[in-house]
């Protein structure tokens, strides 16, 4: 069941309060270099990322953002640390949130005019905590970053945020290991009604972060945590979207783009280059918005099921594909032409509406040798 939150609006995005999670993901270059930083974020809106955040250390990041924010409609968060100044800054430039933690930025009158600044504009705050950055005094208590420390540290900047009157709140608690991050969330949901930002920061490799990204993110999404999520991986950002992505449609909790079922392959595999034929698929496929369920089969036993269940697919036997479209044969290709053919049919189906069910065309049967 998901947890009950309250809604943040940031731009028109809405975090919490029953909309669906979202995916966001943030910019690495160096923000003062405009050209670099938009080329970036239109490669993340491409792959489908609806809020992007940008690393703001430094007075020319936060003159850039000016220039940025004229070139994208896309939701911008600025990311803060310790340079009250920045954050006005940012505002300034018309950002959308603003990461930071009011505990990090100075004295309490700081804090105040930051705050103040933010609610004139209706500009949430994300209070971001990291398990390998915690205040001393925690780490002191509890002995290093356990999950019961990391919320202590989130609620103190809560606090002073509600001290001031300020409730357009989210909330993260990001560690680098699986079970710290699931139990840290775990917690604060309890204490809570504030949304909550999801990842596992400094996850790694694509490969191991994606692993660590699915499983500590599926976990706490399977049990109704979580509203918007960030996968970090040590990759361009554009795939920590993609892997974001397909995480939310495996549960199930959002649809976009394409969804290809393919066999592991195996010793009845029934054509030699099939592994290289999926992933041409899903490189050919990838500006694809619209939600498609796509099978690629390398053989008869379970390819014909899958083909059923999809809305476009392909099985193999004695290196001859045969297309499927709802379930119903459609023809046969082969050879060379098996990749651009099968992509064809794709592009068809999205011009004919890939969300209804819909006549099979008739088509001259092609066998390519």
């Amino acid at each position: 069941m998901k947890r009950v939150t309250r809604a943040v609006k940031v731009r028109d995005i809405q975090i919490g309060g029953g909309a669906p999670v979202a995916v966001q993901s943030m910019t690495k270059t160096e923000t003062w270099n405009v050209e670099e930083t938009v080329n970036q974020i239109e490669q993340m809106v491409a792959a489908g990322c609806e809020i992007v955040r940008v690393a703001v250390p430094k007075e020319e990041d936060a003159i850039a953002l000016k220039e940025i924010r004229k070139r994208t409609d896309v939701p911008l968060v600025a990311d803060i640390h310790f340079h009250y100044k920045l954050a006005f800054m940012a505002l300034d430039a018309g950002v959308d949130k603003l990461r930071l933690n009011p505990g990090n930025i100075g004295p309490i009158e700081r804090v105040r005019e930051v705050v103040r600044a933010a609610e004139a504009q209706k500009v949430p705050i994300r209070i971001g905590v990291n398990g390998g950055s915690l205040e001393k005094d925690l780490l002191k208590k509890y002995g290093s970053a356990t999950p019961e420390a990391m919320v202590e540290s989130g609620l103190r900047h809560v606090r002073i945020l509600e001290d001031l009157g300020f409730s357009d709140t989210i909330i993260s608690l990001k560690a680098s290991d699986v079970n710290r991050m699931v139990a840290a969330y775990r917690l604060m949901a309890e204490k809570v009604d504030y949304p909550l930002h999801l990842g596992v920061t400094e996850a790694g490799t694509p490969f191991g972060g994606t692993i660590k990204s699915a499983i500590g993110l599926g976990m706490l999404l399977h049990e109704g945590i979580g509203d918007t999520i960030r996968v970090s991986l040590t990759a361009e950002p554009h795939e920590e979207v993609r892997v974001g992505w397909e995480i939310l449609k495996s549960l199930e909790l959002r649809k976009r783009g394409v969804t290809v079922v393919a066999c592991p392959t195996c010793g009845r595999l029934d054509i030699d280059n099939f592994v290289e034929i999926v992933t041409e698929v899903e490189r050919r496929l990838a500006h694809v918005e619209e939600p498609l369920h796509l099978s690629i089969m390398g053989c008869a036993v379970n390819g014909p099921g899958e083909a059923h269940d999809s809305q476009l697919g392909i099985t193999f036997g004695r290196q001859v594909g045969m297309i499927f479209k709802d379930g119903v044969p459609m023809r046969k290709v082969g050879g060379e032409d098996i990749v651009e053919e099968f992509v064809r049919e794709v592009e068809l189906l999205r011009r004919e509406g890939a969300n209804a069910k819909t006549l099979v065309e008739e088509r001259p049967l092609v066998q390519i040798s």
